[in-house]
């Protein structure tokens, strides 16, 4: 079986690695901290003592760090000692022009990068239902795609290198909007004096669901999603560079911003829902 390296074992990529070596495939990873590599000591996968060994003995490397900046120095060690013929997964959401660098940077040495950002979270990972939103080449996405199918249940080529961070920026912006548009609407409950439990079990199972509006309705307080909101974030920003004045994008930025300003601790408290203030709720 392909040989299969992973970099990046966080909320996400954790799970995700952990589907990959109890699906039978060699494992190698490599992390900066010991705590990060501990809980696969009782499974199969080897332990590399760099990125360059790593990438001298894999034939598939996915990366799963938090930012832009991480995966250049990541993909920059990987591409100067992974062999020709082999891949680079990006599962980072980061600015698509990213990609395409280290696509092209890639090539020149004949090693194939699927851009490939993820969508689901941790609990998705463990239960191999992940979206995959691939970009690149056809064939290198064939050839990834039985790795991909260990830890998700959708994988979508949605164009080459840069489309699949793309599509994930825009599926971000939606999440972001539906959560704002979730504590608007909670906020209106809680003015008229609706019983919160019971309003949100009810939109869950009507024409108001939506994803964000779950895992809005789980938080105790908005601040609760602060690390959430910091990604989010990020990702609007990045849209932001992309689309410009758009005023598609405006329109959607205008809505969200402020909602994952508050969950970062940066908007007006009296915005919360079930506050006995009810300025600015509707």
């Amino acid at each position: 079986m392909t040989t299969v390296g992973f970099i990046g074992l966080g909320s996400q990529g954790a799970p995700m690695a952990r589907r990959i070596v109890d699906s039978g495939y060699p494992l190698i990873l490599w992390a900066r901290r010991a705590q990060s590599v501990a809980p696969f000591r009782d499974t199969a996968a080897e332990i590399a003592a760099s990125i360059s060994d790593l990438a001298a003995r894999a034939e598939h490397v996915g990366v799963c760090v938090v930012d832009d900046a991480g995966v250049r120095e990541v993909c920059a060690e990987l591409i100067a000692a992974m062999r020709p013929g082999t891949c680079i997964a990006v599962h980072s959401t980061v600015h698509p022009r990213t990609v395409v660098e280290i696509a092209r940077q890639a090539a020149a040495r004949g090693i194939a990068v699927v851009d490939a950002p993820v969508s689901g979270g941790g609990p998705a990972a463990a239960s191999r239902t992940l979206t995959v939103m691939a970009g690149g080449d056809e064939k290198a996405i064939g050839t990834a795609r039985k790795i991909f199918e260990t830890f998700a249940g959708l994988i979508v080529r949605v164009g080459d290198v840069g489309a699949g961070q793309m599509a994930k920026l825009v599926n971000n912006a939606l999440m972001a909007a539906h959560m704002a548009a979730a504590h608007h609407a909670l906020a209106a409950g809680a003015a008229l004096e609706l019983d919160r439990a019971a309003l949100c079990e009810l939109v869950k199972a009507s024409s108001g669901r939506s994803f964000g509006f779950e895992v809005y309705s789980r938080l105790p307080r908005p601040e609760a999603f602060g690390h959430g909101a910091r990604l989010l974030a990020k990702d609007m920003r990045l849209l932001g560079k992309l689309l410009g004045e758009d005023r598609a994008f405006a329109r959607v930025r205008d809505l969200a911003v402020p909602f994952l300003e508050l969950a970062q601790g940066q908007g007006p408290a009296a915005d919360t829902p079930g506050s006995n203030d009810t300025r600015n709720r509707a």
